[in-house]
């Protein structure tokens, strides 16, 4: 595993270096005998962690993971280790938060080990609330920015820490009802630097990318984590 996650390593400096396509990268999750797959674009010193939702997985951020790789990011777009197909062949995702918490820690890890100078995370749904809770667990400065996708980025909203970037349609819906009053009440928790979107329509998460909203969830995502 070691030589693996050495090989990776070597992969994603020359990647940083020559600015690759998309490529996969493997790595280990500390202290457990467990490696997560990622797909890893772009070049450059500027990090970011791709943390997919539910119904989706890692190859979905493919369109969004190319835009950010153009615009200068190193970008790792990750498999928790709890994915898995559903019956019907649809991506599935079976993992508690916090083991995809530490799915998200162990790519913030990589990137930095890959000679990334800042790392941010972006996170839809699900995947949201992991890089909320990595980030409330993560040492100040370990992920320097975070964008939650239709996520209220989980259950310590006052521990979050850098800058932060909540974007949610303002009619999106779960079982239990609207989801933005949970979200405006964690954005209000959370300290700042913060920032709170809210779109026209339904759309959750990712699925926003999918409807006229998505260029301007893009740019939003885009100057966010371009802004000195």
């Amino acid at each position: 595993m070691k030589l693996r996650y050495l090989l990776a390593i070597c992969i994603a400096y020359f990647a940083a270096s020559h600015g690759f396509g998309q490529r996969l990268v493997t790595f280990p999750l500390q202290g457990k005998l467990v490696e997560i797959q990622a797909d890893l674009y772009g070049s450059g010193t500027r990090g970011v962690v791709l943390a997919h939702g539910g119904p989706f997985n890692k190859e979905s951020w493919k369109k969004q993971a190319q835009t950010l790789a153009d615009a200068g990011f190193l970008v790792l777009a990750i498999r928790f280790r709890g994915d898995a197909a559903n019956p019907d062949g649809s991506p599935g995702s079976f993992g508690s938060t916090p083991d995809n918490a530490a799915d998200v820690l162990a790519a913030v890890s990589f990137l930095h080990r890959a000679g990334a100078k800042t790392v941010s995370a972006v996170g839809a749904s699900m995947g949201g609330d992991s890089v909320g809770e990595a980030d409330a667990q993560s040492e100040p400065g370990s992920i320097a920015r975070i964008v939650l996708l239709g996520s209220s980025g989980g259950d310590a909203p006052e521990k979050l820490n850098g800058r932060k970037l909540f974007i949610v349609a303002r009619d999106d819906k779960s079982g239990s009802g609207l989801r933005l009053p949970e979200i405006s009440s964690n954005y209000e928790k959370a300290p700042e630097p913060k920032k709170l979107v809210i779109l026209k329509g339904s759309a959750h998460a990712q699925y926003l990318f999918e409807t006229d909203q998505g260029p301007r969830v893009m740019k939003e995502i885009l100057r966010f984590l371009s802004e000195p």
